[in-house]
């Protein structure tokens, strides 16, 4: 037998480290080459790394949630042959990067994914799913998930005498509820039924934690990176919100006549274009550690998307060259590759300003927290119809209110406001958002 050392190889675009979202094959288990062998995050990609060779998983360097730098170990194989362990190369592909051929191609717009460029040991997963990792072949060792080694680690569950009734065999977390409920002792055949007094107090102990109702889940992958975004932006960002009433009515009309499919995001995503060239300071970034301001021509909407693994901002780059047709393909595709994992790297970084929206659960108002970098943020409310005074009379009119943060450093009130205000001026006379294309045609 020898070892293998599998170091965390480079995953692109200057990436120092990755946190471990979660392994898929635990200590213990048999292993094939290319099978699944741990989840890792960097910034908001999660991305599926492959077990380089075939033989014995013998050691992980770390848990979920844990970040390991690039070239650290990450991983030691037990295998079959008489190459000593230093004799391995750092990564286990010499071509490292190289393109991957994809199957989905043909249903996926151009450009790389972050697929596309891995080696044959790193593969792409939106999914971000907490698996028991892969069945293993029966061997002298119980085969199961890390987390749940560590769990009998901690309650004094001898893991041998315990009869696993997953996938040739393999310990579920069902198991050893069974033994800690005393419902059901699944020991290996032939061995005494007692467990060990520890195990009992042990067990005991959860039980009356469990009875207090409370349960404690470590914040790990995506979910620890929207923390960790949200913390940087509150606490550094001096937020100051403006609401705004807009009557949404023609907006409405001219959307359902252009397409009753289409939502207000791409009006307002050319709306927007629109504003930022007549307060330009409201797409930037601050830089408040060298207290600089960096301005931006290109407009690069991100839009806050709802996947099931959390919030990403997928970006819609250089929107002042795009129609209002374009703004809505590109809105489904990008939302769609958020939502199913396969957004590109570039998809999830350098937005200049965001929108975010919680469709028919908008709500009234809300309050925005700013993307940081970035200094603002507009916020979609849902449309209600209402009551409003014209004509010395009272009509219905769809009505919907806009939400919005500025980082105050950068963005006065007053220009705020006046910001907002030609927003709703657009919004109201949608026409005008397309007006100076059909005077440049003419």
């Amino acid at each position: 037998m020898a070892e293998y050392s599998f170091k965390l190889p480079d995953l692109g675009e200057g990436t120092v480290e990755s946190e471990i979202v979660v392994w898929r094959a635990g200590v213990g288990d048999a292993v094939e080459a290319d099978q699944p062998l741990v989840d890792m995050m960097t910034d908001k990609a999660t991305i599926e790394i492959t077990a380089p060779v075939s033989g014995t998983l013998v050691s992980v360097a770390g848990e979920p949630g844990d970040v390991i730098a690039v070239g650290a170990e990450l991983a030691v194989f037990a295998t079959e042959g008489d190459t000593p362990h230093s004799s391995f190369p750092r990564t286990p592909s010499s071509s490292f990067p190289r393109r991957r051929e994809s199957s989905e191609t043909e249903s996926r717009p151009e450009g790389d994914t972050v697929s596309d460029w891995m080696p044959d040991q790193v593969r792409h997963d939106g999914g971000g799913s907490d698996t028991e990792g892969s069945d293993a072949e029966e061997g002298a060792r119980p085969q199961t998930s890390p987390a749940i080694r560590r769990l009998v680690r901690e309650r004094g569950i001898d893991l041998d005498r315990v009869h696993g009734t997953g996938p040739n065999g393999r310990i579920t977390h069902a198991d050893i509820e069974k033994i800690e409920k005393g419902t059901e002792l699944n020991s290996v055949p032939g061995e005494s039924d007692a467990l060990p007094d520890q195990t009992g107090k042990q067990a005991e102990t959860e039980t009356e934690t469990d009875a207090t109702g409370v349960r404690e889940t470590k914040l790990v992958g995506l979910r620890r990176k929207i923390a960790e975004q949200m913390t940087l932006s509150a606490s550094r960002i001096p937020h100051f919100s403006y609401v705004e009433e807009v009557d949404v009515t023609e907006l409405d009309r001219l959307r359902q006549e252009s397409q009753p499919e289409l939502t207000y995001l791409p009006f307002f995503m050319q709306a927007l274009v629109k504003v930022v060239k007549e307060f330009p300071l409201c797409n930037a970034h601050f830089d408040d550690e060298r207290e600089v301001i960096r301005q931006f021509e290109p407009v690069h909407i991100g839009i806050a998307v709802q996947t099931a693994d959390g919030l990403m901002v997928p970006v819609i780059r250089n929107v002042e060259t795009l129609d209002l047709w374009q703004c809505a393909h590109e809105l489904r595709q990008v939302a769609e590759r958020a939502r199913n994992g396969r957004a590109r790297r570039e998809e999830l970084t350098g937005s200049t300003i965001t929108i975010t929206s919680l469709g028919a659960l908008g709500g009234i108002v809300s309050t925005p927290i700013i993307n940081y970098p970035e200094v603002a943020i507009i916020g979609i409310n849902r449309t209600q119809k209402r009551p409003v005074f014209e004509n010395n009379g009272v009509t219905t009119r769809l009505m919907m209110n806009v939400s919005s943060s500025f980082d105050h450093r950068v963005v006065d009130g007053h220009d705020a406001a006046c910001a907002i205000h030609a927003l709703k001026s657009y919004l109201e006379s949608p026409a005008t958002i397309f007006l100076p294309a059909i005077q440049g045609s003419e």
